[in-house]
């Protein structure tokens, strides 16, 4: 009886809540005192670096760098003033990542050094186009060669040489297109050899010259390989898009010199010229001469819708020089 009446009147130890209440509460009644200014250092730095704009050339550099600094400064808040080794190390592997981003990102703004006797066609077709140097770097520095040729040696010999072969930017001299020993044009630096040639037959191998293609000066020019620019350009669609922008261009301005052929070589570099009165006369004098040659109307049709054969282009070059050649007389009379 006494063993159970002792045990009745022990007091069983009771759970208090107010304890648990003050770590547990929603609302905070005594305030902790503010961190110190290395903490809130830290922060601004991570606020100004997310409010940068991006229209700023260099912005992920400077926000990089912001955010470098706002985790140094968290590892030394976290060291001398709250002892805090999980914060310490947090902001430690930040700082080494951002570090990382950061010199990735220095390292593509590094200076591209393009090769001197390439700096002039990147400046005049490429860099207007906002084509990169690290890109012309890669278009101009695996498939490609400077060639040169001497005053009088040919380029392209007429219904001789493929045009399968190259593509070609003559970056030094001048060259002669004629077409039976009648002069066509001029091609001068910094403008494409065989542009035509390579736009006409695109579908269509195993083509030969029309024109023979001959050196008036000492000239040097860039050839690329016309089938591994062809397979480099599907893996680039922007620099594909150029590649075709500049050689139409390059047409359009042949075709201009067709028209005009006294062209001196400072005219020329004029790429948007417009004609005068006697060019605007000996055009119509020269498609009065296509609307008089025999299936011309075949030949524009075709020329326009990219030809269907390739015995067709080449039948169609030939019209189109001979129709040239009475425009160009009827022009030498009139001007």
């Amino acid at each position: 009886m006494t063993a159970s009446t002792d045990m009745a009147n022990v007091s069983l130890p009771t759970f208090t809540p107010s304890i648990a209440q003050d770590h547990s509460g929603v609302a905070c009644e005594n305030w902790k005192e503010v961190h110190h200014l290395v903490f809130h250092l830290a922060n601004v730095c991570f606020a100004v670096g997310l409010v940068i704009p991006t229209t700023l050339s260099l912005h992920m550099i400077f926000l990089r760098t912001l955010l470098m600094i706002g985790c140094a400064l968290f590892v030394a808040w976290a060291t001398l003033y709250r002892c805090a080794l999980d914060i310490v190390i947090w902001n430690s592997v930040f700082l080494l990542v951002n570090f990382l981003h950061f010199l990735y990102l220095v390292y593509k703004r590094r200076p591209i050094k393009i090769d001197r006797e390439l700096k002039t066609v990147y400046k005049r077709l490429f860099e207007p186009l906002h084509v990169p140097a690290d890109m012309f770097q890669r278009l101009t520095g695996q498939f490609c060669a400077i060639q040169t040729l001497k005053k009088g040696q040919a380029y392209a010999a007429e219904d001789k040489t493929s045009v399968d072969d190259r593509l070609s930017v003559l970056l030094k001299g001048r060259m002669k297109v004629s077409y039976r020993g009648h002069f066509l044009h001029n091609i001068y630096s910094n403008a494409f050899i065989d542009s035509p040639e390579f736009r006409s037959t695109q579908m269509n191998r195993g083509e030969k010259f029309q024109v023979t293609i001959v050196a008036e000066e000492n000239c040097k020019f860039i050839c690329w390989s016309r089938e591994r620019l062809t397979y480099f350009l599907e893996s680039e669609p922007f620099l594909n898009e150029v590649f075709r922008y500049l050689i139409g261009k390059d047409i359009t301005n042949k075709l201009y010199s067709l028209n005009d052929p006294t062209l001196n070589d400072k005219t020329a570099k004029k790429i948007d010229r417009q004609p005068s009165l006697c060019s605007q006369l000996s055009m119509m004098q020269m498609r009065n001469s296509l609307a008089s040659t025999g299936d011309t109307d075949d030949v524009l049709k075709d020329f326009l819708r990219g030809g269907s054969t390739a015995s067709s282009i080449r039948n169609n070059q030939q019209d189109f020089y001979k129709a040239y050649e009475g425009g160009r007389l009827q022009h030498d009379v009139l001007c």
